[in-house]
């Protein structure tokens, strides 16, 4: 069965003639004829049934022609489709964790969108821990991944984000009124943590320990929206980068550490010699210059919780 014969019978079922319908195809009638004869042997069904001058389709044949109607919308639905991506629009579907989900990635989005030559151009949005993301990119389910860095050599990154890490505490706190804190303290207050097995998780664990801190962790939280909330209402005091969810600073207040210069990374990472469309080149390229980090941002001076996992204590 071929698309042409799909279509040869699809025009002989709706103009009931087949010589009708053969001038219309620009084909011989004959070559129709021996087409759908060629159709009715294949399905092994009788299609057609003579009316005088006419044909008419039997009882397998409206049947068929139903699914026949299908097959040939699916067909321009894809033409169409393939068009669109070669044209430069399409779907990009992207994955990032929760801080970026406020504010960060609408506005990219909806500013790469108001470009011109991206109007038609259509995202799907997926918000998770940048272990679910990975994997999703991985798989080729995602495009474009936002979250923190990994050891992964099929995975290529760019740093988009700078994130100072602060220390967070409730309203008229005891450390309220000091604009600096000393890591020591982070020891002698209940601490508001993130899930064990998150990115933020598992490199603040390793942080506490190069550090020789011994935290107090009460509560495990899977985003920042949670910590944050928890903080506000005195249940404890918290280190994290500074997002969006900082903006609103009404009942917390925001310190520095006093020792060092300890900042987070977020990256956009995607799969290694994928096939991309032109739609999330263009997205990627666009957010490479929108980012706020330099390639060569390993300053010294700082210290990026993402390579913490590797140092030794008697490195630092």
């Amino acid at each position: 069965m071929t698309l042409n014969q799909i279509f040869y019978f699809i025009k002989a079922a709706e103009l009931e003639n087949f010589r009708t319908a053969s001038m219309q195809l620009h084909i011989s009638q004959p070559s129709l004829s021996r087409s759908m004869a060629q159709l009715e042997e294949e399905l092994n069904v009788t299609l057609f049934e003579k009316t005088g001058r006419g044909i008419r389709l039997t009882k397998g044949g409206k049947l068929f022609y139903e699914h026949a109607k299908k097959i040939l919308a699916d067909y321009d639905q894809a033409i169409d489709k393939m068009s669109e991506i070669a044209s430069g629009n399409g779907k990009i579907d992207i994955g990032y964790v929760f801080p970026l989900a406020g504010h960060y990635i609408p506005r990219k989005v909806r500013i790469f969108l108001d470009l011109w030559e991206n109007k038609h151009v259509m995202f799907n949005f997926v918000q998770a821990h940048t272990q679910q993301i990975a994997k999703l990119v991985s798989e080729g389910t995602l495009d474009l991944g936002f979250g923190g860095k990994f050891e992964d050599p099929n995975i290529e990154f760019y740093p988009i984000i700078d994130q100072e890490m602060v220390v967070i505490t409730p309203k008229n706190h005891p450390l309220c009124h000091f604009r600096d804190l000393s890591l020591d303290e982070l020891n002698k207050y209940p601490i508001i943590g993130y899930d064990t097995n998150s990115w933020m998780g598992s490199h603040l664990k390793s942080f506490y320990e190069i550090y020789d801190l011994h935290p107090q962790i009460i509560v495990e939280c899977p985003d920042e929206y949670s910590i944050v909330a928890l903080v506000k209402e005195k249940f404890g005091i918290a280190l994290l980068p500074v997002t969006d969810v900082l903006a609103d600073t009404v009942d917390i207040n925001i310190h520095h550490i006093k020792e060092l210069r300890l900042y987070h990374e977020i990256f956009m990472f995607w799969k290694r010699d994928q096939y991309q469309l032109p739609s999330v080149r263009r997205f990627i390229q666009y957010m490479i210059n929108q980012s706020n980090v330099e390639i060569d941002s390993e300053n010294e001076s700082k210290l990026y919780l993402k390579d913490i996992i590797h140092f030794k204590k008697n490195e630092l």
